[in-house]
């Protein structure tokens, strides 16, 4: 059984980081891709980075360059910097892991940015 649970959200300031990180516990060894999406209000959910198992991160138009994916095979994290936070990326954050046809979600982390 897969579970992810992110940490690491909070209020902060335009300008400010935070750093994102999402625990995965299970049999992963296979996973096709390990992913950061997010959900503001009233807004439909959204991929902001991947991780793919084979092939190069990737990462939304609107956080290229200021938000990077990473992931710690010895804590078994998949982790998302966030450097240059704006009011606009305010949302909940989830984790994500495809494995085969399934997908895996984490219950999310709320990222407040506000002054």
């Amino acid at each position: 059984q897969v579970q992810l649970v992110e940490s690491g959200g909070g209020l902060v300031r335009p300008g400010e980081s935070l750093r994102l990180s999402c625990s995965v516990s299970g049999s992963v060894f296979s996973f096709e891709a390990m992913e950061w999406h997010r959900q503001a209000p009233g807004k439909q959910r959204e991929l902001v980075a991947s991780y793919p198992r084979w092939g190069s991160r990737r990462y939304a138009a609107f956080v290229e360059g200021r938000f990077v994916i990473s992931r710690d095979i010895t804590k078994n994290t998949v982790d998302l910097q966030m450097n240059s936070l704006q009011p606009e990326d305010t949302a909940v954050y989830y984790c994500l892991v495809r494995l085969g046809t399934s997908e895996y979600w984490g219950q999310g982390t709320q990222v407040t940015v506000s002054s």
